[in-house]
């Protein structure tokens, strides 16, 4: 059985910014390549860091305007539950003046049509 003769601290990286004397142009090619990945990947991150936080507070902002809008679009449901319940009661109460109505406003829209 053969032992390993490298000690432990040796599997570090051994990538440095010159390329290794008498290699090949390729290798230096490869190395800058992985430098300009590893930068990207770098500020990529810093970018991601720096948007976290203004990404949450507009999450927050939209999730607040859905309750806002939920809110009134209750409250709208509401409102005209209590005028088509008032309307209904009008006309049971006054049932000829709302047929007298109702064929009025039916005239001034057939006039208005017309033109």
């Amino acid at each position: 059985m053969a032992t390993s003769l490298t000690p432990p601290d040796a599997h570090t990286d051994t990538r440095n910014d010159t390329p290794p004397s008498g290699g090949s142009a390729a290798d230096a090619g490869s190395e800058m390549l992985d430098r300009v990945r590893q930068n990207a990947h770098q500020t990529i991150d810093r970018l991601a860091d720096t948007a976290a936080p203004h990404v949450q507070r507009l999450q927050q902002g939209v999730a607040s305007a859905e309750q806002v809008l939920h809110d009134k679009a209750d409250g709208l449901r509401q409102t005209r539950d209590e005028w088509t319940e008032n309307l209904r009661c009008t006309v049971r109460e006054n049932p000829v003046a709302s047929v007298c109505a109702a064929f009025a406003i039916g005239m001034l829209v057939s006039r208005l049509t017309r033109r």
